[in-house]
Formats: C-alpha cells, structure tokens, sequence
C-alpha cells in the first residue's frame, strides 16, 4: 500500500508543481502589460493549499490571524511549516538561503517574495531592515528564530534579533505553535533535521497516510511593551512551547479535522 500511495501521490505532486510553474510564469507574463505587479498573496494562498493536499496533510487551525499585518515568529521542524503556515494567511517568510538554491522549490519561493538569509553571513541586519521595510508597507513577515529545524518535541532556544524588526515598525508580534502528529503520537517523519534531502525526506511523507497538523495562533504581543528583548524572547518561547505541549497532550484532536478556527470555522478548508 505504500508504495501505491507513494505513486499516486507523487504523480499528483510533480502534476502540481508543473501548475504552480506555469501560474508563476504566467504572472510574470501579465507584469510586463501592468503598471504594478500581479498581488501574489492570493495565488500563493491556492497554491499553498494545493500542496498541503498533494502532502496529505490533515491541518486544524486553533486561533484567529490578527486582522492587521504582524510579524509572525513559528516553531520550525520541516520545510513543509510553509505550505502549511502559508495557506492560513498572507505571508511572506525567510528561509535560509539554502532553501533558494533547491532545484523548482527554490526558483518558486522566491517568486512568492520569500526573503533568503546566509547563516553566518553577517546579514542579519539587513535582513531586518527588510522585514521592517515590508511590515511598514502592509505585509506580514513570518520568522523561525530558532534558526533551524527541530525533532518537534521542544521549542529550540530563540534569537531575538529579528524580532526587533517588529519595534521599529510599530507592528504586533504573533506567535505560532505548529505541531505534527502521528497515530496519537508526536510524528517521527514530519521533521526535517541533520543531513537529511529535500526529495528522500518527501518520498517518507508521501509513502505514509496523512499526520494531523495542528496549529494554534497565539494572541499577538505588542513588542513595545516588553521591558527588554530577552522579556520579550522569553515571553514568545513560552508561549509557543506551552502551545507545542498542548498539541502533543491531545488536547485538540476531537476538534473536527480541516483547515478551519475554532472560533471563525469561515475559513477556507482543504478539500
């Protein structure tokens, strides 16, 4: 059985992947008749979608996105936290610039507006000043600022650096627990960590039945109130890991499965 759904999967991935390639050249197509550019946040949305259902992921969404743009700071443990995060609401994410230099994945995020950063490169501020630029003009910005991929069992130790982006542009911060689970337990596959390759760590995913995801939205937090960046780090890691508990508790799997809130069910949900 798995390796059929392995072949029924994958099919249905690489089918997608080509769609998202033609919609991507297209909208660039449509650029050069338009004074401005095609928004992509909406496309992206759909296409964001489309790829949690190429995964089989069953995701449920427990909390409300701020109405407003806001620096948004996540758990990180797979590369598909962005499909996942990213189908929820508009975003605009950094990525390691690895990420940017994978084959098709890499050419599409950065069609999407991802913001790459060189870990040890010194370009930490800069990429700041970036993320300020685009919470200024309206966007939300989502961050790792564990800096890495973890087993998701844990919250990592967070840098706050970049938090600070939120400050300067007078911008709520909202954390986000996302969580991967597995016939009641955390998921042994999900997690993308140590040497491991974007195309064997996809084929482990597609050859299994579908993980619930959960995702909880935290209140946002006003960085301007923080008496001090280590308060306000201190404060997210919290609340993020007291999010990752609850998930691995089972608190949340009567919830009906789909991409839904509990309190605002008008969502969009995954076929």
């Amino acid at each position: 059985m798995g390796w059929i759904r392995l072949l029924i999967r994958l099919t249905g991935f690489l089918v997608f992947l080509a769609g998202t390639c033609a919609l991507a050249i297209a909208l660039k197509l449509i650029d050069l008749f338009r004074r401005q550019p095609v928004d992509r946040a909406p496309w992206a949305a759909f296409c964001f979608r489309r790829a949690c259902q190429c995964l089989g992921f069953r995701i449920q969404v427990h909390g409300q996105p701020t109405e407003a743009n806001a620096l948004y700071v996540a758990n990180h443990i797979s590369w598909s936290d962005i499909p996942i995060l990213g189908c929820i609401t508009p975003l605009r994410f950094l990525s390691k610039a690895e990420v940017g230099n994978w084959p098709i994945i890499g050419w599409l995020a950065r069609q999407a507006g991802t913001l790459f950063i060189q870990r040890g490169s010194g370009q930490a501020r800069r990429i700041k000043s970036e993320i300020s630029r685009c919470l200024n003009t309206g966007e939300s910005v989502l961050v790792f600022p564990e800096g890495t991929t973890s087993s998701g069992l844990a919250v990592l130790p967070i840098h706050g650096f970049l938090l600070a982006a939120a400050r300067d542009a007078n911008t709520p911060i909202q954390p986000i627990t996302i969580g991967y689970r597995r016939a009641h337990r955390p998921d042994p596959i999900a997690p993308f960590i140590g040497d491991d390759s974007f195309h064997a760590h996809l084929i482990r995913l597609l050859r299994q039945p579908p993980t619930q995801v959960d995702v909880v939205i935290h209140p946002t937090i006003d960085p301007a109130r923080s008496e001090s960046s280590n308060a306000l780090t201190a404060l997210i890691h919290q609340q993020i890991s007291a999010g990752l508990k609850h998930i691995h508790a089972g608190e949340f799997e009567a919830t009906p499965t789909g991409l839904r809130t509990a309190g605002a069910p008008g969502l969009p949900r995954l076929p």
